[in-house]
């Protein structure tokens, strides 16, 4: 039998929170910035792509890495002073499909807001998806529009709908 990494400290409590959303889909959290810590952050920036583009700072996943450590000791840092201020969002214009010459823009952020954009998604996930309808399908962790169409194409199969 391997070794297997133990789960990390934040994931079990992102885990608690989203059984006590279970419970009580009307329960209030507070007082989630401690989930904002060292750990969770660098777990963050592990996920985050090696090919994501850079904002308007120039700084890359591989820049940002050079000095992790320090710049996440930093980052939480300006989090704690209430000093954090997410940077502006470089707008890039790319192609629309099926659309010649029509284009739609695209915000990218510097590399250090998507961490915590990272983040704060997880904390947000933990809390609403446990309380999400089956059938909702907009922006949730594997739902999409075409998981949508198949659960209205299997409704519409298993049920006689008249037109």
């Amino acid at each position: 039998m391997g070794i297997t990494e133990a789960p990390s400290i934040t994931n079990t409590k992102l885990e608690r929170i989203a059984w006590l959303s279970k419970q009580d889909s009307k329960k209030e959290f507070g007082s989630l910035m401690h989930l904002f810590n060292k750990e969770s952050l660098i777990d963050c920036f592990k996920e985050l792509g090696k090919n994501k583009a850079a904002g308007i700072d120039g700084v890359s996943k591989m820049d940002y890495e050079k000095n992790l450590y320090g710049n996440i000791d930093e980052l939480i840092t300006k989090m704690k002073a209430m000093a954090y201020r997410p940077a502006p969002v470089r707008e890039r214009l790319i192609p629309k499909e099926g659309k010649p010459g029509a284009t739609r823009p695209l915000g990218i952020s510097i590399f250090e807001d998507k961490i915590v954009q990272k983040m704060t998604q997880k904390v947000l996930e933990s809390i609403y998806e446990p309380v999400f309808l089956e059938c909702s399908h907009g922006f949730r962790p594997g739902k999409s529009c075409h998981t949508a169409i198949k659960a209205l194409s299997d409704y519409l199969f298993k049920n006689n709908i008249q037109i």
